[in-house]
């Protein structure tokens, strides 16, 4: 851990951090998230029945579309250009419901967490909304990250 949090100036205030001496490296970031649901809705993603089309799919481009919005949505992020992007929508019967996977990419100044974990939470959503109709009380949890690679804090993996 660091001893000071660095979107904040000495005064207090909060600002854009200052990326503009370090170099450019290549970094990758992977985050997941969860979507908990009845066996009988997980069967309707597997089937492709879901009335509004083809869940995995529409939730790995929003996804996609989040990671490369992200600076729009979190105020003190840095615009980056994206070198990759995917999202990975996976059935697993032990939750039961959908696992989703984002890993994002680029070579730049400042790492690529924030649109990862913008990815996943933005897939998990776009599950959910997809299949609401069917059921209400689904569950979007564990959005976490896996790990990060590249930047100066060095490569990071969750225990």
């Amino acid at each position: 851990m660091t001893d000071r949090l660095t979107h904040f100036d000495a005064a207090g205030a909060a600002h854009m951090v200052d990326v503009s001496a370090k170099p450019p490296t290549d970094r990758v970031a992977v985050a997941e998230g969860v979507v908990r649901m009845a066996p009988a809705t997980l069967a309707i993603v597997m089937d492709g029945t879901a009335r509004k089309g083809d869940v995995a799919g529409v939730a790995r481009l929003a996804g996609i579309m989040a990671a490369k919005r992200t600076s729009d949505l979190i105020p003190l992020c840095h615009p980056l250009p994206l070198s990759r992007a995917a999202i990975a929508v996976d059935p697993d019967d032990a939750i039961p419901g959908l696992r989703v996977t984002a890993t994002v990419a680029t070579t730049g100044r400042t790492g690529v967490e924030m649109e990862a974990l913008t990815a996943a939470t933005v897939a998990c959503l776009t599950v959910y909304d997809m299949l609401k109709a069917v059921q209400k009380d689904m569950t979007i949890g564990s959005i976490r990250l896996l790990s990060k690679t590249g930047g100066a804090s060095s490569d990071w993996t969750a225990s």
